[in-house]
């Protein structure tokens, strides 16, 4: 039977995103990202496509990379200003009821006992639809904005992020019983104290002594667990915790063996490594006929901004691209910044070679994901043969323009991916996890390390 696929929403509380110019398109409605109405539409929008979830990225700092100097970033609204996305989710939530919501949180900034009560509120007041993509940021911009000269080193962040997550599960899972609370009305009693456990945590990074997690048990307790590092490095630290894994990456060739590799490390750990649900970047030009599409497609070319793109190339890999030349080759450099893109352009496909030129026709829509364009059923058909060569789970649909990318995906194709069998006739019932792993599933269960911390266990 073919794999379903699943669709998240991939924004982020910025204008543009992925896109930089396209919100100068008539269209584009990205400018009044400040603005809860846009928020609202968005979530209405996507449930009625019966997207599974909203993937709102989020980066501490600013690109400041490209000459050295935040003014590109600035002039061309390359994710500059931004938002914090958490406090979208409430709002977001309350015009629907089926639709989750994956949202960044950068941990190297966050400390653990507030953002893990942060966390299980948003558990509850979704009930239950919340997952943290975790990650560890690639700026410096963003490590000089908490007081420090640079970001830690790439590896010794993962280093850091294994403890962070050690000591947020011990606060979800190992805190508070499932039965603590009683909400007894005749006794007088709403929690049993003796079901709720003090935490200490002692570690090179992270000190908790003797405290108790501030909120009851969530629906989930701990958030659907979703990861976006596919470095070596990356790779082991989702094998170990990930339940959800996004990658970007602009082939077949280059997605395929990520995936197995996250895979492959999953299984050395006993998870099962079917249930690592990968998830890859791509954006979806949508047309009635093919002419239409590619005529769409050319007239969000046109919005493009060459600067923005070079801009948020730069901060993703710690290259300065303002000194370059157009047809100059782009080569691999080693550094302490992300390192997906830039090996998407050097090592991902030794076939090819990439210039600065390429890049920015590459960036300029959608990002570092493949761009696919024509009718439903090409789309379809581009899809499914993209999903047998990659063996991922689902895409993270970017935008050239939002919400109107989204309103068609809803409204054209996702009926001939359901015609197909290929997406789901209507929502499962439960929590995020379990419309993504099965009835019953609400909470994480071994061999994931979460599971290892939980007390009083009744489900």
């Amino acid at each position: 039977m073919a794999k379903e696929i699943r669709l998240n929403a991939f924004a982020m509380n910025c204008v543009a995103h992925q896109s930089p110019g396209l919100w100068t398109h008539p269209r584009d409605r990205t400018a009044e990202y400040n603005r809860l109405p846009y928020w609202i539409d968005l979530a209405k929008t996507l449930e009625r496509g019966r997207f599974d979830g909203l993937f709102l990225a989020d980066v501490l700092g600013v690109y400041d990379v490209y000459g050295n100097s935040p003014d590109a970033a600035l002039r061309n609204a390359a994710q500059t200003p931004s938002n914090e996305p958490l406090l979208l989710l409430s709002a977001m939530a309350a015009v629907t009821k089926n639709l989750g919501f994956g949202v960044t949180s950068n941990l190297s900034f966050e400390p653990p006992y507030p953002f893990a009560r942060r966390m299980s509120t948003l558990d509850h007041l979704t009930e239950g639809r919340v997952g943290w993509n975790v990650v560890t940021g690639y700026l410096d911009s963003a490590a000089r904005g908490a007081g420090k000269d640079k970001q830690t080193g790439h590896d010794d962040r993962y280093d850091i992020a294994d403890e962070y997550m050690e000591v947020v599960y011990k606060l979800w899972e190992g805190s508070w019983e499932d039965d603590a609370v009683l909400r007894d009305r005749k006794r007088g009693i709403f929690t049993d104290p003796s079901k709720v456990h003090r935490i200490t945590h002692e570690s090179a990074n992270y000190r908790i002594n003797n405290t108790i997690h501030l909120s009851e048990p969530s629906p989930q307790r701990t958030p659907v667990l979703y990861q976006a590092g596919t470095s070596p490095r990356g790779r082991q630290f989702a094998a170990k915790h990930a339940e959800c894994v996004f990658m970007s990456g602009p082939s077949a060739k280059i997605i395929a063996p990520r995936v197995a590799a996250i895979r492959e490390e999953a299984a050395k750990l006993g998870r099962n490594p079917a249930e690592i649900l990968m998830f890859n970047m791509m954006t979806i030009i949508l047309g009635n006929t093919e002419a239409e599409a590619a005529a769409k497609y050319a007239d969000y070319r046109s919005h493009i901004n060459p600067e923005g793109a070079l801009a948020l190339m730069s901060g993703w890999t710690g290259i300065d691209f303002s000194g370059y030349e157009l047809d100059q080759q782009v080569r691999h450099v080693q550094n302490d910044a992300g390192r997906s893109a830039l090996d998407n352009v050097t090592r991902g496909d030794p076939d090819r070679v990439w210039t600065v030129r390429d890049v920015i026709e590459h960036v300029g829509i959608g990002g570092a994901g493949p761009v696919v364009t024509g009718t439903p059923e090409s789309v379809a058909d581009k899809i499914e043969d993209w999903f047998e060569k990659t063996d991922v789970d689902g895409l993270n649909v970017a935008f050239a323009i939002s919400p109107g990318d989204f309103e068609d995906i809803a409204d054209m194709l996702v009926p001939e991916l359901t015609k197909r069998g290929r997406y789901k006739p209507e929502y499962a019932k439960g929590t995020l996890r379990e419309k993504l792993f099965g009835a019953g599933r609400a909470r994480l269960d071994g061999p994931h390390p979460a599971a290892g911390y939980r007390v009083g266990r009744t489900g």
